[in-house]
């Protein structure tokens, strides 16, 4: 069995919009290298955990009308990540299709699931016990994988086991997200065609 293979998958998606300008590059076979910036230092550092803990390679430039909040900013940087996720996949051959992540931070615990399934659902039981994380609005947590799923064509289900502290909780999400795309993203040689017994996803 051959995890990864030697050709890389990769995509590079642009959306602009009135409220939004976004340039993206992802290379699923990476070393976890990222290069962010989306105008929302926090956002930032919870995408560059990701990536580093999903072993991807991300650019990522953003430019949005955060003056008014991030919450287009935030939503559109989902939509973009799904979208390359989706194309970098293509048929979705060979991948293991199924991915998870547990992740501790302090005394958060989260899990993610992920299922590329191309039927886009998104669970999220998360009771953030603060509005806001320094000045990120911790709402837009849930709004960027929402995003996400829509546009990647996956199942995802974001459970807090426990945790107090909304900064550790969210860090534990992010990366727990990271593990789990890995994982999910991973091509298999044992698998022929898709990974379902209908033959299509």
């Amino acid at each position: 069995m051959s995890p990864r293979k030697l050709k890389k998958r990769s995509a590079k998606i642009t959306r602009r919009t009135k409220e939004t300008d976004i340039t993206l590059e992802l290379t699923i076979e990476g070393n976890g290298k990222g290069r962010i910036s989306t105008g929302v230092p926090f956002l930032d550092h919870m995408l560059t955990l990701m990536t580093a803990h999903g072993l991807f390679d991300l650019a990522l430039k953003a430019e949005g009308d955060i003056e008014i909040d991030g919450h287009h900013t935030i939503e559109d940087i989902g939509m973009v990540l799904g979208e390359a996720f989706d194309e970098a996949l293509g048929d979705r051959k060979g991948i293991r299709r199924y991915g998870r992540g547990l992740v501790p931070m302090d005394e958060a615990l989260a899990s993610v699931v992920i299922d590329f399934s191309n039927r886009p659902f998104l669970v999220f039981h998360v009771d953030f016990k603060r509005e806001s994380t320094g000045r990120f609005d911790v709402e837009l947590v849930k709004e960027f994988f929402k995003a996400f799923a829509d546009k990647s064509g996956a199942s995802v289900h974001i459970n807090l086991i426990y945790g107090q502290n909304t900064h550790h909780i969210i860090e534990a999400i992010y990366k727990a997200f990271g593990q789990a795309l890995d994982e999910a993203s991973l091509l298999d040689d044992r698998i022929a065609g898709v990974r379902s017994t209908k033959g299509v996803l």
